[in-house]
């Protein structure tokens, strides 16, 4: 007799705990919206990705950067997305570079990082902006009792 993984206990084994999201609302300039909260010690956020809900269609620097409540203010990924239109159903991902932080890219891997007591936010400055995305990370505590959830 055989026995079968589900998918969503491969993802766990995998990647951690379940997925966890949140939509940033209509993208606005200078508006900093917080995503993800972290409370008890560190977490490995093991992938991080968004997905396009609305088309972003003007220049529009999207920045996704952890903010501890103690310590330095970090961005994980950052980049243009409107100077290029980016449509609706499109899947955002990293490209790592040398600094450590990575750009955005289209259908690129998701992005991984350690994050301690603080937020996950998303910091989205142009002029006129404009689209929307729902980003979401999947998460394993670091630290004994260590969480993550959506703000």
């Amino acid at each position: 007799m055989s026995t079968l993984i589900r998918g969503d206990e491969l993802r766990s084994l995998n990647l951690g705990r379940g997925v966890v999201s949140k939509a940033s609302g209509t993208l606005d300039e200078d508006v900093v919206v917080s995503l993800f909260t972290v409370a008890g010690g560190e977490v490995l956020i093991t992938a991080l990705w968004a997905k396009v809900t609305t088309a972003i269609t003007v220049a529009n620097t999207v920045t996704i950067q952890c903010n501890p409540t103690t310590g330095d203010t970090a961005v994980f990924v950052t980049g243009d997305l409107g100077t290029t239109d980016t449509l609706a159903g499109t899947v955002l991902g990293g490209c790592k570079q040398t600094d450590g932080a990575s750009d955005w890219q289209r259908y690129g891997p998701p992005i991984d990082a350690i994050v301690t007591t603080g937020a996950v936010e998303l910091d989205s400055a142009g002029t006129n902006t404009d689209g929307a995305i729902t980003v979401y990370c999947t998460w394993v505590p670091l630290t004994d009792g260590a969480t993550l959830v959506a703000a």
